[in-house]
């Protein structure tokens, strides 16, 4: 384990998730902890229209990101649609864009984007050669699972991503038949870790700084760890990470004031600041014992007082733990 512990520690990235590490959350997080060095913003999705939405500008706008490294992603399979987003968002001073082949939902794979173009490697390789040609001024990286049903087609997807000068690559170490369940599939990296010519990033089940010890050191070399759904549940993973300490109970009740105070600024509604404080509470949970039964009552809360009321019987009730636990995870 002394070895392990040994390891540098690479980049500490957090993973875009939709509707939990958007601008409130980045901003409310970086009052109160450390330790992340790229923030993903989670997918933009570019149209016809060469121009980005308000709604879109309020992610993207540089002062709701100032004084963090953050790198909007695009979700698309048009090149034109890639390229004027790319181009603008360079404009708006971003260092680097990233390709979104991850996404699993099916929405979004319906129409071929995000992991539903990991079943079309050809076509891939002509969108890379595009956008790649095109001279853009803005790296990109790529955020890649391990293919659409067999770990065998990660091995045709390194060869077309081994073609093109991609900055670094995230490998989400699923199937997007896994979604979000299972375990994660290291043989599959351990066979191709290799043969990768770029900076390669790891994501999936980092859940405690063993976790990402472990990982660090069986992949020797590597450019970052993302991290996602263990840091909504752990908001002092990166900095225990980095030798800092566990997260006290006064913290945490801070963070989480600050970000239910700053959701309700931001849209200007109690309630849709309540209803996406229960979100995080789905990942929150997982650093408290015995929390199946007292978060129930967070769940069924109608009004903020309920609400705040049954956060408060949790926290007086459940001990804080450590380090969190994968309460999130589901077998195939």
């Amino acid at each position: 384990m002394s070895d392990v512990m040994n390891c540098p520690i690479p980049l500490l990235a957090v993973a875009p998730m939709e509707g939990l590490t958007g601008f409130v959350f980045r901003q409310v997080f970086c009052r109160h902890f450390s330790g992340a060095d790229d923030w993903f913003i989670p997918f933009i999705t570019p149209t016809a229209l060469p121009k980005f939405t308000d709604r879109q500008l309020r992610e993207l706008a540089p002062d709701v990101n100032h004084g963090i490294h953050a790198i909007p992603q695009l979700l698309t399979r048009r090149t034109p649609d890639f390229l004027w987003s790319a181009k603008a968002l360079a404009d708006l001073g971003y260092d680097e864009v990233n390709l979104n082949f991850g996404c699993p939902a099916g929405t979004v794979v319906a129409k071929g984007k995000g992991s539903g173009f990991l079943r079309e490697p050809e076509a891939i390789a002509q969108f890379l050669d595009e956008i790649f040609s095109a001279d853009l001024p803005i790296a990109i990286s790529v955020k890649t699972r391990l293919g659409w049903a067999s770990e065998d087609e990660f091995d045709r997807l390194v060869e077309v991503y081994n073609r093109f000068p991609i900055k670094r690559l995230t490998i989400h170490a699923r199937l997007k038949t896994d979604m979000y369940k299972g375990s994660v599939r290291l043989e599959t990296i351990d066979r191709n870790y290799p043969k990768l010519t770029m900076p390669v990033g790891y994501n999936g089940d980092i859940v405690t700084p063993d976790d990402a010890h472990n990982m660090n050191a069986r992949y020797a070399n590597l450019d970052h760890l993302m991290i996602g759904r263990a840091l909504m549940a752990d908001p002092a993973l990166l900095r225990k990470l980095r030798g800092g300490p566990a997260a006290t109970q006064a913290e945490l009740d801070d963070f989480r004031r600050d970000l239910f105070e700053t959701y309700t600024s931001a849209f200007g509604s109690l309630k849709n600041a309540m209803m996406r404080m229960k979100e995080y509470w789905f990942y929150q949970l997982a650093l408290y014992d015995d929390s199946e039964k007292p978060a129930k009552a967070i769940f069924k809360a109608k009004t903020t007082e309920d609400f705040e009321a049954a956060v408060q019987t949790l926290i007086e009730s459940c001990p804080l733990r450590e380090d969190a636990r994968a309460s999130w995870y589901k077998p195939l």
